[in-house]
């Protein structure tokens, strides 16, 4: 998932504004409001939603996955490695 092809406006929400918007554009599809050619474009927003909603769970993830146990089982956090 390239962030860099994302439109510079999706990038800017939130995860949970993405979604929303997101859950918006799927019920007007199956609703099967509007023409073709306003499906198609609101078809492909969708998919680039998707993938901004995508890219911030996966950054959540790591976050997450950077708290660990110490040997006496305390949680801890490590420092984020940078990619």
């Amino acid at each position: 998932m390239a962030e860099d092809k994302i439109p510079a406006d999706i990038r800017k929400l939130s995860f949970e504004e993405a979604l929303s918007e997101l859950e918006d554009i799927v019920r007007n599809l199956e609703s099967g409001g509007g023409n073709l050619d306003e499906a198609i474009v609101s078809y492909a927003r969708g998919i680039h939603l998707k993938r901004h909603c995508e890219s911030r769970l996966k950054n959540a993830q790591v976050k997450i996955d950077k708290i660990v146990l110490d040997a006496d089982g305390t949680p801890t956090i490590e420092p984020l490695d940078p990619q």
